[in-house]
């Protein structure tokens, strides 16, 4: 199980960053992805139980936007 929520966030991840425009590093990506895979995945599989794998990827897509939309206003924006 833990299996496949690594290979659903690095997925997400991937996905997530590429659609909001964020340059990472591949392991910054593939954490994120995962991160937002467990926390969007598992709130959203309780509100959508009926979806099954289908609930856990837009969750973990919608973990993913969250946790880069974050990154991209906490920490880039103090470079500037």
């Amino acid at each position: 199980m833990i299996f496949y929520w690594i290979i659903l966030g690095a997925a997400a991840g991937y996905i997530g960053t590429r659609l909001l425009n964020v340059e990472l590093g591949l392991v910054q990506t593939i954490a994120l992805g995962i991160v937002g895979a467990l926390l969007g995945g598992l709130v959203l599989r309780v509100f959508l139980a009926a979806l099954g794998v289908a609930a856990g990827f837009i969750g973990a897509l919608l973990g993913v936007a969250v946790l880069v939309l974050g990154y991209k206003y906490l920490i880039e924006g103090r470079k500037k």
